[in-house]
C-alpha cells in the first residue's frame, strides 16, 4: 500500500471518537438495566456498617453521570496517549460510594469490614500520600472493590467494580469546601496563594481535631465491667440511651457499640417480645445462645451489639420474630428477606423466601 493510500492515523492528543461512542452505548444500556443500583448499593453498605457496629455518619452512593464519565474518558497522559484506553473497564469509579465516620479510629474497622465482604483490587491512603509529599491536605482512604457472589444484599451485582471513599466528617467538610473553591472557579482564573495557605492551615487543624475526637471517643467508651456491674439495676427499665452501656456490661467489649440511632430500633424489637427490663435482657444474652448463633451464622465480620441481639431474638422466637418485626426500620422488604435467610441458616434448613 502506497503512502497516499495509508489509512490516516489517530493524531496524538485526542481520544478516538469511536472509543467515546462505544463507551456511550455501553454506559446508557448499562444504566437502563440497573436503574436501582445506587439505592441498592447504599442500602447494602448502610446495613453492613450498622450490623458491624461501625460508628458511621452516613453512606452515599452515586453512578457517574455521562458528562462526567465522558470528560474523564477523554483525559490524556503527558505524552498525549489516552489515560484510559478502554474507558469502560479502566475507569473504576463509575459506581462511587462514600462512607463518612465520626472519628478516624473507625476508618480501619470500615476497611477490614469491606475487605471481608468484597474483593479489594486497590487501597490507597490519600492522607498518607499527602504526608509523604510533606504537606497537609486531602485526607481520605480510597478502595477499589469488586462485588463477590457472597456479598450480602448485592448478589445480583456480582463482578461489579466500584470505588469507596472512607473519610471522617471533618475530612469530608474540608474536601467539599476545597473542591468548591478550587475547581468551580471561572476558566483561567488563578487562585490567590493566600487561599492555598489557608487550606493548608485548615487541613492541619482538621487533622488535630480528628485526633482529639479519637481521644474523646476512647475516654467516653463504656468499659467492660462484667454482669456483676449491674448491681441492683436488674429491674431497671431499658431505654435507647442506656442500652449501649448495659449491653457493654453484659457482653463485654467483644461486640462493637452500634450507632446511637440504632438503639431506638433495637428497643422497639425488644419491647415487641416483652424484653423491657435489664434482667430480661441479661437472660436473653446467654453465653450458650451467643455461641450457637455465632457458630451457625458464621459472621463474616464482628457483629455490632444491635445486630447480635436481633439475631438472638430471631434464634429464640423464630418465625414469630420475623412476622412481628419485619416492618421495623427503614427497609421492611429487605429485612423480611434477610431474616428469612438467617432463620433458615440457624435452623439448618434450605432458605425459604
Amino acid at each position: 500500500m502506497s503512502g497516499s493510500e495509508r489509512k490516516p492515523e489517530q493524531r496524538p492528543g485526542k481520544v478516538p471518537d469511536a472509543t467515546i461512542a462505544r463507551l456511550g452505548s455501553t454506559y446508557f444500556a448499562w444504566v437502563r438495566a440497573h436503574e436501582d443500583l445506587a439505592p441498592t448499593f447504599r442500602g447494602a453498605l448502610h446495613e453492613l456498617m450498622r450490623d458491624a457496629g461501625v460508628n458511621f455518619d452516613r453512606v452515599d452512593v452515586r453512578v457517574k453521570t455521562w458528562p462526567s464519565l465522558k470528560a474523564k474518558a477523554r483525559k490524556l497522559r503527558a505524552d498525549g496517549s489516552p489515560m484510559y484506553p478502554d474507558p469502560w473497564n479502566d475507569i473504576k469509579d463509575i459506581v462511587g460510594a462514600r462512607i463518612t465516620v465520626l472519628h478516624s479510629t473507625e476508618i480501619p474497622a470500615v476497611q477490614r469490614l469491606l475487605a471481608d465482604q468484597f474483593e479489594v483490587l486497590r487501597s490507597v491512603d490519600k492522607a498518607q500520600e499527602t504526608r509523604v509529599a510533606g504537606a497537609f491536605g486531602y485526607g481520605s482512604h480510597h478502595l477499589v472493590l469488586r462485588v463477590e457472589e457472597q456479598s450480602e444484599g448485592l448478589e445480583e451485582f456480582a463482578g461489579t467494580v466500584f470505588e469507596v471513599q472512607v473519610r471522617t466528617v471533618l475530612q469530608h467538610a474540608w474536601a467539599e469546601f476545597e473542591h468548591d473553591i478550587r475547581y468551580k472557579r471561572s476558566a483561567g482564573e488563578t487562585l490567590d496563594p493566600q487561599v492555598d495557605r489557608a487550606f493548608t492551615l485548615a487541613a492541619g487543624l482538621i487533622e488535630l481535631a480528628d485526633q482529639q475526637f479519637d481521644q474523646i471517643a476512647e475516654i467516653t467508651s463504656p468499659r467492660e465491667e462484667g454482669v456483676a456491674g449491674l448491681g441492683d439495676a436488674a429491674d431497671a427499665d431499658l431505654t435507647a440511651e442506656t442500652l449501649p452501656g448495659i449491653l457493654t456490661i453484659l457482653l463485654g467489649t467483644r461486640f462493637p457499640i452500634s450507632r446511637a440511632a440504632d438503639y431506638r430500633f433495637l428497643l422497639e424489637l425488644l419491647r415487641i417480645h416483652g424484653v423491657e427490663e435489664v434482667g430480661d435482657l441479661a437472660e436473653l444474652l446467654g453465653a450458650a445462645d451467643i455461641e450457637a448463633v455465632s457458630n451457625s451464622l458464621d459472621y463474616p465480620f464482628n457483629p455490632g451489639q444491635v445486630r447480635l441481639v436481633d439475631d438472638l431474638l430471631l434464634n429464640r422466637f423464630g418465625s414469630e420474630h420475623i412476622e412481628r418485626t419485619w416492618d421495623a426500620g427503614n427497609r421492611p422488604k429487605l429485612r423480611r428477606s434477610k431474616l428469612t435467610r438467617r432463620l433458615a441458616t440457624l435452623r439448618g434448613e434450605p432458605p425459604r423466601e
